[in-house]
Formats: C-alpha cells, sequence, structure tokens
C-alpha cells in the first residue's frame, strides 16, 4: 500500500493490564499525524475479566483448552467493542481501512533463552464479526529481534507530545506504569518503571470489593508504612536498567502476599503503601533517566486517581505533573489511538518499533494482517 493509499479511517482496540475494560478509538490521519475521531470504552463481562487475570497471573489455570476458548471469547468482545464505536459514530464498517487490536496480554516474557509474549483475541473473529481486516500480533516481531516487545507507544507520544528543546517525559499510569523521554535533542527512551494501577486494583477488589479505588480514597485513609515499601522496593526489577518491561505476571497479589507483614497491617495501610510504590519508582526512574525533564504528561487510567497524582506532583516537584489533556491528546485513549496508528504502519510496510527503546537489533515492521471476507 502506498502513502497515497493510507487515507481514510483506522480503529484501535486495546485492553490494558488491568483489564477494565476495551479501549476502542477511531482515527484518522493528517499529515501521517494521528487523529482521535471517536471513542469508548466498553466493560468486560464480569464473569470474563476475572477468567482473564485469573489466567493472567496464575499458571496452574493456564491449559490449552483455557486458551482456545478465551482466545475466541476475548476476540468476540473486541469485535464488539469495535462495532460499538462504529455505531456511535455513525461510522460505516466500509470506511475503515483497518482495525489495529493489541489483544489482551496474559503472558510477558521478553527474558530467557526462548522470550516470548502472549496476548489473547482472535484476530480472525474480529475480521469475521466486522468485516474489515485486522492486523494484530504486534509484539512477537520486536521480542523475535532481541527486544522488549514493549513499550509500543513512544513513537506515539514522540509524534504527539515532543517540543523540541525541551525534555518531557510522558507517564503511561495503566496496570502498569511506563515513561517515554523525549529528550530536547529529539532523542526517545522509554521503558517500564513497575506496577501501576493493576496491584491497587487487585487489592481493592480483595479488602472493599470494589474494582477500583475511586479518586485514591481507599489509599488516602491509610498511612504508608516505611518498611513494607522498602520490602516491595527491593525487588530486582526496580534497579534492572531499560530496555525492560514487565506485567502482571510479575507483580501480582501472590508477589505482594510474600511480605508477611501485608498480613498485619490494615488494608488501608497496605493501599496507601501501594500507592507510593507507584509514586516512588515513577519518580526514581524519572530522576535517573530524565533529570533535565520539566514536565510529566500523563496519561491511562491513573490520571483519575486523585490521590496518586497528587503524590506523583509533590514527589516530582518542581516539574509540573498534568495530564495529556492539557496538551489536546485524550488520556484515556492514547493507546487505542497508537494501535490504530500501528496498524496503519503494517499496511503502509513500515517499522513500527523504535530499537532505541525496545533493545531489539533494528526496526521491524510490527503485526500480521488478517484479511475480512471478501464474498
Amino acid at each position: 500500500m502506498s502513502r497515497d493509499d493510507a487515507s481514510g479511517l483506522y480503529l484501535g482496540l486495546i485492553s490494558g493490564t488491568s483489564a477494565d475494560g476495551i479501549d476502542a478509538a477511531l482515527v484518522s490521519f493528517d499529515h501521517d499525524l494521528p487523529q482521535l475521531r471517536a471513542a469508548l470504552t466498553r466493560p468486560w463481562p464480569s464473569a470474563l475479566r476475572e477468567r482473564v487475570l485469573a489466567v493472567a497471573q496464575d499458571l496452574s489455570v493456564f491449559d490449552l483448552d483455557t486458551y482456545g476458548r478465551l482466545d475466541v471469547e476475548v476476540g468476540r468482545q473486541f469485535a464488539a467493542a469495535a462495532l460499538t464505536v462504529l455505531e456511535a459514530s455513525g461510522t460505516p464498517a466500509t470506511a475503515v481501512r483497518a482495525i489495529g487490536s493489541h489483544g489482551q496480554t496474559v503472558r510477558h516474557r521478553p527474558g530467557g533463552e526462548s522470550p516470548f509474549t502472549l496476548q489473547l483475541g482472535d484476530p480472525t473473529v474480529i475480521a469475521e464479526h466486522c468485516g474489515i481486516d485486522v492486523v494484530a500480533d504486534f509484539r512477537r516481531a520486536d521480542v523475535a529481534a532481541g527486544g522488549q516487545g514493549a513499550p509500543l507507544l513512544p513513537a506515539v507520544h514522540a509524534m504527539l507530545l515532543g517540543c523540541p528543546g525541551r525534555t518531557r517525559v510522558v507517564l503511561n499510569l495503566g496496570g502498569i506504569a511506563n515513561i517515554t523521554v523525549l529528550g530536547a535533542d529529539g532523542g526517545v527512551l522509554g521503558f517500564d518503571t513497575g506496577p501501576a494501577n493493576g496491584l491497587m486494583d487487585a487489592w481493592c477488589l480483595q479488602h472493599r470489593g470494589e474494582a477500583y479505588d475511586r479518586d485514591g480514597a481507599f489509599a488516602a485513609s491509610g498511612r504508608v508504612d516505611a518498611t513494607l515499601l522498602a520490602a516491595l522496593l527491593a525487588d530486582p526489577y526496580f534497579a534492572l536498567a531499560p530496555p525492560k518491561s514487565t506485567g502482571r505476571e510479575h507483580f501480582h497479589l501472590a508477589w505482594l502476599a510474600r511480605q508477611s507483614r501485608t498480613a498485619t497491617l490494615p488494608p488501608a495501610d497496605v493501599q496507601a503503601t501501594l500507592l507510593e510504590l507507584t509514586v516512588r519508582s515513577v519518580a526514581d526512574a524519572i530522576e535517573a533517566h530524565a533529570p533535565t525533564a520539566t514536565e510529566v504528561l500523563a496519561c491511562g487510567g491513573g490520571v483519575h486517581n486523585a490521590r496518586l497524582m497528587e503524590r506523583l506532583g509533590e514527589r516530582l516537584a518542581p516539574r509540573a505533573v498534568v495530564s495529556t489533556a492539557a496538551y489536546g491528546v485524550d488520556p484515556d485513549h492514547l493507546e487505542a489511538t497508537a494501535f490504530a496508528w500501528l496498524a496503519r504502519q503494517r499496511l503502509l510496510g513500515a517499522p513500527g518499533n523504535l530499537p532505541a527503546v525496545t533493545g531489539a537489533r533494528g526496526p521491524r515492521v510490527l503485526g500480521g494482517l488478517f484479511l475480512a471476507p471478501r464474498g
């Protein structure tokens, strides 16, 4: 496909580490820059979400039958999210050149002798249900090239939020936190810093029966336990140099439970400490790799956690910590927008990774193409 043929609409789909919903973004392109046209988040059916989360952190239930069934069921939910945003925006499927579907990550192990990354959400099911070509399986080409397969958003962060002559950090607060350092000289660095919302959400659900800590009120009602915080920060992941990436298969409730202190503290104190773990690990990463940054632009679900944003502002002062919305970029659908861009890159035969970010041996065209039925 030539660049002249790359006009039209693309649709990006992703469910992040927290699996709190499927984000769908309808995107057009203006001089190669992605422009968000419509977006929504479609909640998971609660029973399916519970199964996905169980698989994502419990090796004992991840057999082949579980994988096969979940792959199809997740694909159907992704298709439903795509069709919902099309209906809500009054957009016919024929107007969409391709869907970029990230899927739902259930394993991400980019290290060791046989590195791999695995996402659920059968793209052939999405193509069949939507009647639109689908690009999916974006991370494995980078992993095969020796990279981490993550993060993949820094290229889009640079396009939309870079500022020549000024160093900025884009902070994505999903289930896992990652930063993109946009250097004053145009250089780009990015990596996962550690947990963001994932552990807090899981602890809140276990002790409050609520899927997330609204406004950080649960954390704000407790006190940070310095001993527990120090023990959590001693995890070797935090000391690793980038490129690096992680996920729920590392940072989950069983990981937290290894600290016996969690059993003796009030649940609110553990929640406060988990929030501070996110703050400290993010701040340490920024101070180590972007000491001259003057701004931190936050996106992802964590921007809605008032207590988290407040503590990040305090810890990172005098740097300004603001939502990407202040710069005209929707913080809730930036990831889905990026996967629409990655789908377009695949159709253009253009690279989607940044080797300086992921550690891959070179630029790679990402994703496989799954054609919709033609008859």
